[in-house]
């Protein structure tokens, strides 16, 4: 996101940090714990990675999110919130308080469009264990109908 020269107002600089919708979507998928970009992409569809990774990298350069890169192959990077991005919490928290007064969403609506409650959401319980996931099929057993001759 491109900076403007500020005017000294600190409601103008503030907003300029908080730049567009994503980055207070990104607060609220990080407030539970570190999230990886793959995680993070699910959680806040319709997102394009394009867009996600843009404002993870303004967000780090404003220090309100951490980089972790555990290497590895495929690589292993988490974020976290900093301190600093911490500040953004009320601010999150009187959005939601807001947006419930307004009836501008409604919770339930997630819950049937992506099956869970938001991070910020008070209806939002303990994550709930999973099953592992099914094995790998091989090419062989997808491939075992094609005859070729």
């Amino acid at each position: 996101m491109r900076r403007r020269k500020g005017d000294g107002c600190p409601v103008a600089g503030a907003l300029q940090m908080i730049g567009d919708k994503w980055t207070l979507l990104v607060v609220r998928d990080l407030v539970e714990g570190p999230r990886r970009t793959t995680e993070l992409i699910a959680a806040l569809h319709p997102i394009s990675s394009r867009t996600l990774v843009g404002r993870l990298r303004d967000m780090q350069r404003d220090e309100l999110i951490e980089r972790h890169n555990y290497g590895g192959s495929p690589p292993h990077v988490e974020y976290s919130l900093t301190p600093r991005g911490r500040l953004l919490l009320p601010l999150l928290d009187a959005l939601r308080q807001l947006g419930e007064t307004l009836g501008c969403n409604q919770c339930a609506d997630r819950r049937d469009a992506l099956g869970d409650y938001c991070d910020a959401c008070p209806n939002k319980r303990p994550a709930q264990t999973h099953l592992p996931p099914a094995p790998p099929v091989s090419r062989r057993e997808r491939e075992d109908s094609i005859v070729l001759l």
